[in-house]
């Protein structure tokens, strides 16, 4: 059997494989067991933010290994402690909780945000149209879209979606008994959409008027990924919590929810818990990737290219007016909506040895390495409009 026939045989049918198997990766390039060398516009799906075999990683991951591999979190651990400090550090809040993943960290802020709002005759949770949190039962309740949804029902009471974007519909569906509104400022899998500044304001008024948490769902454009340490600070908002993941294990499993001390107090020792999360090793690879990110210039990098690459975006829209509908995002989450399905410039580009998501039908969604330079992404300019120009 080949891999594609061994992975039909053996695995649940969940995944829409790529047909290239993966050797090796290294800086901002994946190698085929073929040989073939691929640029990475791809990067884990927002996860590798320092590439492939990063020394200092591998080092950490190596190091902490050594030492221990898990332990259970009744026991203090040096390498939670300093990634936490780290957190605290960067974000301006004061409490961490570690878990596995963005999904697990999704459900730990509806737990909190429910047992807040039990004391307070507040039930509701209010999401966003389009949007996408994760795999689990909680996740799905604030999600609309059928294909992650149908089938699986009932989700959890009192979950309201609203839709994105529409200011006038907000002020419809907040109010009174809305316990917390989960948002991500710049969704990720619904297209690389921004909310509007206006959009953004109008939800700080409610927040004032009506006194709900505000959680902000950073898993794909928190951590230096938009060229600020949080997507939400590109706009005039505080969050009452914070959701993090993909990066900040540097390719390990790992989440977090950020918090004042006030949140962190709605919970007591046995309310809520993890076996793995916070896992060491993952902890000690995360913490170089908050210093690279912070002190080692890879966020600023991450701003500079974002820069360049949207320009260089724009330009192709300006050049393909009947193709291209609309290139938004923030440092290097970047997204071009297409007139059409894009399956076919991904499979164009992947041929042409770059390597591009698309994402919610028509949308090319560029999340590579933080580490990228010009050069990167000149050449995948070049080759997106090698690609662009037979369809144009």
């Amino acid at each position: 059997m080949d891999v594609l026939d061994r992975e039909a045989a053996f695995f649940f049918h969940t995944y829409k494989r790529i047909p290239l198997e993966i050797d090796r990766g290294e800086g901002v390039y994946l190698y085929a067991k073929d040989g073939t060398k691929y640029l990475d516009m791809f990067g884990g799906l927002a996860v590798n933010a320092l590439g492939y075999a990063h020394p200092k990683v591998v080092q950490a991951i190596t190091e902490q290994s050594k030492r221990y591999i898990h332990l259970s979190n009744y026991y203090l651990q040096e390498p939670q402690l300093r990634l936490a400090e780290e957190l605290v550090k960067h974000s301006g809040y004061s409490k961490v909780f570690l878990s596995n993943s963005g999904t697990e960290s999704i459900e730990g802020a509806i737990k909190i945000s429910r047992k807040w709002g039990s004391t307070r005759g507040k039930t509701d949770i209010v999401a966003f149209s389009n949007g996408f949190h994760g795999r689990t039962m909680g996740a799905l309740s604030i999600m609309d879209k059928p294909l992650y949804r149908e089938g699986y029902g009932p989700f959890l009471d009192n979950c309201h979606i609203a839709p994105f974007n529409d200011r006038k519909a907000l002020r419809t569906i907040i109010g009174k008994k809305t316990a917390a509104v989960i948002i991500e400022f710049i969704q990720g899998e619904g297209g690389v959409c921004p909310v509007s500044p206006e959009f953004a304001d109008e939800l700080r008024l409610l927040q004032q008027e009506f006194g709900f948490l505000l959680v902000a769902d950073e898993i794909q454009s928190g951590i230096g990924r938009t060229g600020k340490f949080f997507g939400f600070q590109h706009f005039n908002v505080t969050p009452d919590l914070i959701v993090v993941a993909k990066p900040i294990g540097g390719g390990l499993p790992l989440g977090a929810i950020i918090g004042s001390s006030a949140m962190a107090e709605i919970l007591s020792p046995g309310m809520h818990g993890t076996t793995f999360g916070g896992n060491p090793v993952a902890c000690a690879a995360g913490l170089v990737v908050l210093r690279e990110l912070t002190e080692g210039g890879v966020m600023k990098n991450a701003a500079a290219m974002g820069t360049l690459f949207m320009d260089q975006l724009k330009g192709l829209q300006r050049e393909f007016p009947k193709l291209v509908k609309e290139v938004r995002g923030y440092g290097l989450m970047l997204g071009m909506e297409l007139n059409r399905e894009c399956d076919s410039i991904v499979k164009t580009l992947r041929e042409h040895h770059v390597l591009v998501n698309g994402t919610n039908v028509s949308v090319l969604r560029f999340l590579p390495p933080l580490i990228i330079t010009a050069e990167h992404v000149e050449t995948t300019i070049r080759e997106l409009r090698a690609a662009l120009k037979p369809r144009a």
